[in-house]
C-alpha cells in the first residue's frame, strides 16, 4: 500500500509541479523506495542466517599457512609457538587429559572437526604436537594422503632405533609408521595400508620433551589410564568424522566393563577377547545390565600410548570394521597396566 501510493504521488508531481522540483521530488522518492528495499533484503537475510541450523552452516575449511620456522606445522601451529599464540589463534581446548610424558595434551575441535592435540613444556610453548586430518602443512610439500614411498623419498631412511636412558630400542622396520629426526624432534608418520600406505596422520614430539620419558612406557598411574581412555575416545571419534561418520557418544556403564576385561588381562598375563572363565565380551555385556542390539570389541595391547593403540587398530580390518561401524552408537574405553606398565586397551562399541 505504501508503494502504491509513492507511485500515485509521483504522478501528480508529474502533471501539476514544476521540472526542477519535480526533479527533487522524484529523487528523493526514488531513494526512499530503494532504502525500503535494502531494507527487506536485510531482514531476509537476518531471518535465512537464524533459521540454520549450525550443521547446516557450512564448515570453513581452515586457511593453512606454509610453516615458517620448522619443517612441519599443523593448523599454523609449530613446535615452540607460544601458549599465548595458541590460544589465540584455537581458544579454549575441548579437553585436558594426562599422557605419558608427565604432562597434558590440550585437545582441540569443532565437533571433532579440524582435530588437533598440542601439549607444552614448562616454559609454555608448544612441545608436541598430533593430527589425523588435512591440518598439515610442511615446506617439503608432505601432507594427509601422500604415500609412504613419497615420505622415504623426501625424507629419506626413517630411524631404525631409540635411545632411552642407557639402552637403545630397536625399531621394526614393518610397522604401519616411521619416526624422522627432523628440527630436533621425532616426527612420527602413520600409515594406512588400507589406503595405498597414504599418510593417516602425524605426530611431533620435541627431543627435549622425548628425552623426559626414560622409558618406553610411562609409570602407571590412575591419571594416565583416564587420560588414554579419553584420548583413544577423541581419537575414534575424530576418525569417524573423517570418513563422514556420526561420533560415538560415551558410555560410562560399558567404560566399567571394558575397564575390567582390561585389569583381568592384565593382572592375569592373557590377551582374548574370551575371558579365563570362557565368557565373551557379549556375555560380560549381558553381566552388567548393558542391553543392546548390536556390539563390538576391540582390544589393543602394548602400544606407547593411545595414537599408536588406535592406528594399530585401524590397520587391523575387523578392529577397523568396528571403528567404523555405521550402526554403532555409544562407545565406553577401558585401560589398565601391567607390571612393566604396559597398557591394555579395550573398546566396546554398542547399539540400543
Amino acid at each position: 500500500m505504501k508503494r502504491l501510493l509513492l507511485i500515485g504521488a509521483l504522478l501528480f508531481l508529474i502533471f501539476f509541479v514544476p521540472m526542477h522540483l519535480l526533479r527533487d521530488a522524484m529523487h528523493e522518492a526514488w531513494n526512499t523506495i530503494y532504502e525500503e528495499i535494502q531494507t527487506m533484503i536485510e531482514t531476509i537475510e537476518d531471518w535465512a542466517e537464524q533459521e540454520l541450523s549450525p550443521n547446516e552452516k557450512e564448515i570453513e575449511k581452515p586457511l593453512l599457512e606454509e610453516p615458517v620456522l620448522h619443517t612441519f606445522s599443523v593448523l599454523n601451529i609449530e613446535i615452540g609457538t607460544p601458549f599465548h599464540e595458541v590460544e589465540e589463534e584455537l581458544g579454549q581446548p575441548e579437553r585436558i587429559s594426562v599422557n605419558e610424558y608427565g604432562t597434558n595434551w590440550h585437545t582441540y575441535h569443532d565437533h571433532y572437526r579440524n582435530f588437533l592435540k598440542i601439549m607444552f613444556d614448562e616454559q609454555k610453548k608448544v612441545a608436541g604436537l598430533f593430527t589425523n586430518q588435512d591440518l598439515i602443512t610442511s615446506r617439503n610439500g608432505i601432507r594427509l594422503g601422500v604415500t609412504k614411498e613419497e615420505v622415504e623419498n623426501i625424507l629419506g631412511p626413517p630411524l631404525t632405533r631409540i635411545q632411552k636412558g642407557m639402552y637403545y630400542y630397536q625399531l621394526r622396520e614393518d610397522e604401519d609408521y616411521q619416526i624422522f629426526f627432523i628440527d630436533h624432534c621425532y616426527v612420527t608418520i602413520f600409515y594406512d595400508k588400507h589406503n595405498n600406505n597414504a599418510l593417516t596422520s602425524i605426530l611431533i614430539v620435541s627431543k627435549d620433551m622425548e628425552d623426559r620419558k626414560k622409558n618406553l612406557y610411562a609409570d602407571a598411574s590412575r591419571e594416565l589410564r583416564n587420560g588414554f581412555e579419553y584420548q583413544l575416545f577423541d581419537l575414534t571419534n575424530a576418525t569417524r568424522v573423517r570418513f563422514n561418520l556420526p561420533p560415538l557418544k560415551w558410555d560410562e556403564r560399558v567404560r566399567d566393563t571394558a575397564r575390567m576385561h582390561s585389569i583381568d588381562m592384565a593382572e592375569n598375563n592373557y590377551f582374548n577377547h574370551t575371558n579365563l572363565q570362557g565368557k565373551s565380551p557379549f556375555d560380560r555385556m549381558r553381566e552388567d545390565k548393558i542391553y543392546f542390539t548390536f556390539a563390538g570389541e576391540n582390544l589393543a595391547y602394548g602400544q606407547f600410548n593411545s595414537i599408536f593403540a588406535h592406528e594399530g587398530l585401524m590397520n587391523s580390518m575387523g578392529h577397523r570394521e568396528n571403528i567404523l561401524q555405521s550402526k554403532f552408537e555409544y562407545i565406553g574405553i577401558g585401560v589398565a597396566f601391567n607390571s612393566q606398565s604396559q597398557p591394555f586397551f579395550t573398546e566396546k562399541f554398542y547399539k540400543k
